[in-house]
């Protein structure tokens, strides 16, 4: 984008220079250099993410629109990406110059349009001119498709089955709330067979099973699976469905979504989308796509959750606060995700103890924590380097669950973690194996209690065995492939050593304690030279700890 931004910057200039000399001779009452240079300032700020800033800009420069063709679609866009659906529409509707509304988001805009207003016939005309883009990528073949098959829905009542719809997933997903829209029984079968599948999580449909039994008196049942729900293996909107369960707030299911509302699963496609773009980093996109379904549905404003992550991997911190202010102590889930998210940014900004004194103190001020938020808590110590804080909070987890849970489980692998940091092997080595025994060959806690038994020298040949164990199951995991390339330095096993070894550099190049391990074995197969070279490039890398350092230092002297 800043290479076009600077490419038109030459174009503006030279254009300019040219009008002053062509001035002297005539005038062109149309041109004005201040919207150039307005438009340029528009552009500017959009590449900054700036939207607020951008759309004063092109608001400044509107001229332009009828002399280029690309100014429309830029200016759409941020409007969108600042909120603003409804004008984006209105600007798209009265532009005069038919080639400047050409574009793919302008239509997707229009047919959004048509269909809030029930404008079956505009609709038809629009999906027309969509088709032109069918070959122009899988998400616009997919939301062509998609929205063709709403709008047959909307129209008819009846869900279309000539339309295209083998998209795996996405099929699935459509298919159980169009059922839920027609009020078909079929939809909870849907959406349980997106819960239970095995290649995905979609934990969040839970949401809207229950949200359907709820509608339907099933009060029973939905207080049954609430209790089923494991707080510590769910995810934010699960928990908080939950919670509201548990606290008689059955109401406010429907409040934020209604499956009988045309805007509503529009809004939950287009929220998909956006998700699908995000994992693709084109983050741009993926909030454009996700104003849409916040436009169409506002009320289901845990979703802004989205918005935020986006937000903040892409590094625009202030717009990541600034969405954050709409999440209220209302909402327990939401609203500690909120004081997460804010620490996060805190540490980027300022520091991490800066960032640990502001989490501390808000999570001081909540009144009975659930077992999650204590559970975060802990993790956010340990994260911290404050082990024995971290320690004393999975203890206290550890007191509100079931002995035999794979929760229970995974909070011994936790704990076992901070008191192996701290040097307390013998308690560490009891949480790890305690763990294990509740769920056997977990492939992590194989890995944390077999490498901290060879960095002991310890239980050496049971530290292999237990590594190769985990490497069946996690034959890509850089952790595991480096524990297993350590286990065999150890037994003087250089040449499977510096085979795994060499793979964990090359899946984690930028980590130090790999490339140290990968620097040794090379010394030892007599490899001296490229040795040195691993060595001198780990004293380079991010969070080499003043230890590993002096050691380094020490063995491109002497080596091992």
């Amino acid at each position: 984008m800043l290479s076009k931004i600077l490419k038109l910057v030459s174009i503006i200039i030279f254009f300019l220079y040219q009008n002053s000399l062509y001035s002297k001779t005539t005038v062109d009452v149309d041109f004005n250099p201040k919207y150039l240079s307005n438009y340029l300032s528009a552009l500017l700020a959009y590449d900054r993410q700036n939207n607020n800033e951008a759309i004063k800009y092109f608001n400044s420069s509107k001229n332009l629109v009828k002399k280029h063709e690309k100014f429309l679609k830029q200016y759409v866009f941020s409007l969108v990406l600042n909120g603003q659906v409804k004008d984006a529409i209105k600007q798209i509707k009265s532009s005069k110059n038919k080639n400047s509304a050409n574009f793919f988001e302008a239509y997707v805009l229009l047919l959004v349009d048509s269909l809030q207003k029930q404008e079956f016939e505009k609709s038809d005309l629009i999906l027309n001119e969509f088709q032109k883009y069918q070959n122009d990528g899988t998400y616009q073949f997919v939301i062509i498709e998609t929205l063709k098959s709403y709008k047959n829905l909307f129209e008819t009542k009846k869900i279309d089955n000539n339309v295209e719809q083998n998209f795996g997933k996405l099929s699935l997903i459509n298919e159980a709330f169009q059922n839920c829209y027609l009020e078909n029984s079929r939809a909870k079968s849907n959406f349980l067979n997106l819960i239970n599948s095995d290649d995905g999580d979609y934990s969040r449909y839970l949401f809207f099973y229950l949200s359907s039994i709820i509608k339907d008196k099933d009060l029973e049942t939905a207080k049954q699976i609430a209790q089923t729900i494991d707080e510590l293996e769910n995810n934010l909107l699960v928990n908080q469905s939950k919670s509201w369960i548990n606290n008689s707030k059955l109401e406010l299911f429907e409040k934020i979504f209604s499956c009988q509302k045309d805007e509503n699963i529009l809004s939950e496609f287009f929220f998909l989308i956006s998700n699908f773009l995000a994992s693709e980093e084109k983050f741009d996109k993926s909030n454009f796509y996700f104003n849409i379904s916040n436009y169409l549905n506002p009320k289901f404003y845990f979703n802004l959750t989205h918005l935020v992550e986006n937000y903040y991997e892409n590094k625009n911190y202030d717009s990541a606060k600034e969405v954050l202010k709409k999440f209220n102590d209302e909402n327990d889930v939401f609203y500690w995700y909120k004081l997460k998210k804010l620490s996060q940014i805190i540490a980027k900004q300022q520091s991490s103890e800066q960032a640990l004194s502001f989490i501390e103190e808000k999570f001081t001020d909540i009144l009975n924590p659930s077992v999650k938020v204590i559970f975060e808590m802990g993790n956010i110590y340990k994260n911290n380097g404050k082990f024995e804080k971290s320690i004393e909070i999975y203890s206290i987890v550890l007191n509100q669950l079931d002995e035999k849970s794979e929760s229970y489980a995974e909070i011994l692998y936790r704990r076992g973690g901070s008191f192996e940091r701290i040097g307390e092997h013998s308690k560490s080595d009891d949480d790890l194996l305690k763990s294990l025994s509740i769920k056997p060959n977990s492939p992590y806690v194989m890995n944390y209690l077999a490498y901290s038994w060879l960095e002991r020298k310890h239980n050496i040949d049971e530290a292999i065995n237990m590594l190769e164990i985990a490497y069946q199951q996690r034959k890509n995991d850089p952790y595991i492939i480096d524990s297993v390339g350590w286990g065999y330095y150890l037994i003087e096993d250089f040449i499977n050593a510096e085979k795994f070894l060499k793979r964990a550099v090359e899946l984690m190049p930028f980590d130090p304690i790999v490339n140290d391990h990968y620097g040794d074995v090379l010394w030892k197969l007599g490899r001296k030279i490229q040795a040195r070279y691993y060595w001198n490039n780990t004293l380079k890398l991010d969070d080499v700890e003043d230890e590993m350092k002096k050691n380094i230092l020490k063995k491109i002297i002497k080596g091992v």
